[in-house]
Formats: C-alpha cells, sequence, structure tokens
C-alpha cells in the first residue's frame, strides 16, 4: 500500500471517530435538556403540591382555633346555666320557706325542689 493510502485512511478514521464522538455528545446533551425540562416541571408541580399543603395546613389550624372558641364559649355558657340553675333552686327553696300552704317537711330535705326540675 502507498503511504498516501494510509494516510487518508487513518485520517478517515479519525474523522469517523471524531464524528461519532460529536453525535454522542450531542445526544447526551439532549438527553440532558430532555431530563432538565422534566425536573422543571416536577419543581413547579412540588411548588404548587406545597402551598396547597400550606393552605391546607391554614385552613385546619384556623377550623382548630374556630373550634377551641367555640369550646370554650360552650364552657362558659354551661357555667353559666348552672348558676342560673342555683339561683333559681335558691329561689325556690326561699319561696318554699316564705310559702304558708307549703310542706315543711318536703322543703327541709330538698325533695320538693328537686322534683320540680
Amino acid at each position: 500500500m502507498d503511504t498516501g493510502v494510509i494516510i487518508a485512511i487513518v485520517v478517515g478514521a479519525l474523522l469517523l471517530l471524531a464524528l461519532l464522538a460529536v453525535a454522542a455528545r450531542r445526544g447526551r446533551e439532549k438527553r440532558h435538556e430532555t431530563r432538565r425540562v422534566e425536573a422543571g416541571e416536577i419543581r413547579r408541580e412540588g411548588e404548587l403540591r406545597g402551598a396547597k399543603a400550606d393552605h391546607a395546613r391554614a385552613e385546619a389550624e384556623e377550623r382548630a382555633a374556630r373550634a377551641r372558641r367555640e369550646e370554650a364559649a360552650a364552657r362558659e355558657q354551661a357555667v353559666r346555666a348552672d348558676e342560673l340553675a342555683q339561683d333559681a333552686d335558691e329561689h325556690h327553696r326561699r319561696a318554699a320557706e316564705i310559702d304558708p300552704d307549703g310542706d315543711r317537711a318536703d322543703t327541709e330535705s330538698g325533695e320538693q325542689v328537686e322534683r320540680g326540675r
């Protein structure tokens, strides 16, 4: 073989290898870009879901606070109802003590007041 032919074959082979390397690099870059785009979409979806979770958490905390306020109001109302019931019982006792037609034995034991409830 002639030296020029051998040099041409070697140069051709080197050019072919260089083209294959460039094609492989472009393919790798394209795959990386596709993955970057996919990762960006996943990040955006994660941010959306995080925002929804924060919103849901805030609503839950607000509902819990509202429930605590309602519970406190209910306890206060129950205390007030107990106070009113005691006041009513006291009035019944006094009325029974004052009533000339009332039975003294029932009044003293509190049975008449309790039966009326």
